[in-house]
């Protein structure tokens, strides 16, 4: 069995693209973003379910701004 890599908030913030501390709470808050494991007060993640995250949330279509419009009328 191979032992999965850890990664830090700043690789984490590197993999999804320069993003900001508070875009991975929110994630963590709102979309599913893997839980990250807590030592010594710092934060770290699973590399491959971050990737995987990512990968399929690049994958999916953005909302088409007409079907967004047409739900607020």
């Amino acid at each position: 069995m191979t032992e999965a890599t850890m990664i830090t908030a700043r690789t984490v913030r590197e993999i999804c693209g320069g993003v900001s501390d508070m875009s991975i709470f929110r994630w963590l808050r709102d979309s599913g973003f893997p839980h990250p494991t807590y030592h010594n007060r710092r934060r770290y993640w699973r590399e491959d379910q971050v990737r995987e995250w990512w990968s399929d949330r690049s994958e999916a279509p953005p909302p088409s701004p007409r079907t967004a419009a047409s739900a607020d009328a």
